[in-house]
């Protein structure tokens, strides 16, 4: 079989191992043919292709980013798309199956291109892990551990100078990352967008941690909002597919701290520092069995379908799985964190 690659959405740590473990599974196992497709659909709806051979992928799994490159273009929506003309381009290049690694939008394109009768599978990417059908997707260890890693350092110079730090990672509708890293960096505060909080509530557990003389750490998802707001705050414009570029929660709520609570406080937000580098070895081995198991899922004629991660092994899941809502941070696991805010 000829089989085309694609990377679409936001980048993250652990696509590049997608690539490199499909493309050697498939050629090593049933002798497939690959090419990539680059900067996602959009590079699908032009055409522009490129060969993916073993030579390509070596040594691919330790790398971040993507080789593809990637974009958040529609499918169907965007300028000169269309199921047409996507079946004309794999007509034209040969292809007899595409594997879609995305998220949640870039998946919705994939099951509208399936259910028009195209041979689509997918591989789920979201490093917030907000994808529901799936435990877990690639890129979030890694950004876990980079924003943990992060924090470390911020709560050595607080206690420097008793000051509450205040660190804002990403997470625009699910707080996962706030979550994990908050609670493996032993921060005293974790502000998700599923609870709302109240800034008094906020302000005693800061005091509490304060007064005995240990320097507060706050987590903050960005899309988090603070009492009194009814939408995130977006101060980066907007991305390709219109929606607004969070950010600036955590300098608001360092504001609203040292005014509220009496304590100097200070702010970092990590960004895309996040999604960058080298994936963790977690990371570098799920990604690796979601290509392959991608492959197999071609070879099987999954259509419509993607790889998921259920306990310890990877199952196919329909599309409509994964589409039905983002996967959110359920009570139980909030009122769990919540029992180690303040003192």
């Amino acid at each position: 079989m000829r089989i085309g690659l694609l990377t679409s959405g936001g980048d993250c740590p652990g696509l590049n191992a997608v690539i490199r473990g499909a493309v050697l599974h498939g050629i090593k196992s049933f002798d497939d043919e690959f090419v990539g497709f680059q900067r996602g659909w959009r590079g699908l709806l032009d055409g522009d292709a490129v060969p993916l051979t073993r030579t390509e992928v070596r040594g691919l799994a330790k790398e971040g980013g993507t080789i593809l490159g990637t974009s958040r273009t529609n499918p169907i929506e965007a300028p000169g798309g269309g199921v047409e003309t996507v079946r004309r381009v794999l007509d034209d290049h040969g292809v007899d199956a595409v594997i879609a690694i995305g998220g949640e939008g870039s998946l919705a394109g994939a099951k509208r291109l399936s259910d028009a009768g195209l041979p689509i599978v997918g591989v789920p990417k979201t490093i917030d892990n907000d994808l529901r059908g799936t435990d877990y997707t690639f890129g979030f260890d890694t950004a876990v551990q980079i924003a943990t890693d992060a924090m470390d350092r911020l709560r050595t110079t607080g206690q420097s100078h008793r000051r509450c730090m205040v660190a804002e990672v990403m997470g625009r509708h699910a707080g996962w990352i706030a979550l994990h890293s908050g609670m493996s960096a032993g921060a005293h505060a974790v502000l998700i967008p599923e609870q709302r909080v109240p800034m008094s509530e906020l302000f005693t557990w800061v005091r509490e941690v304060h007064e005995r003389g240990v320097a507060p750490l706050v987590v903050v998802a960005e899309g988090f909002l603070p009492e009194g707001f009814d939408e995130e705050f977006a101060g980066g414009g907007f991305q390709e597919d219109g929606r607004p570029r969070l950010g600036g929660v955590g300098e608001y709520l360092a504001a609203q701290i040292a005014e509220g609570a009496g304590v100097d406080t200070r702010y970092a937000i990590l960004g895309h520092v996040q999604r960058g580098g080298a994936p963790t070895g977690f990371d570098r081995v799920l990604a690796t069995r979601f290509g392959m198991a991608a492959v197999d899922l071609v070879r099987a004629g999954g259509w419509g379908r993607m790889v998921a991660l259920h306990g310890t092994e990877i199952v196919p899941v329909d599309f409509t799985e994964a589409l039905g809502g983002l996967k959110t941070v359920p009570q139980h696991r909030w009122d769990q964190a919540r029992a180690l805010f303040g003192r």
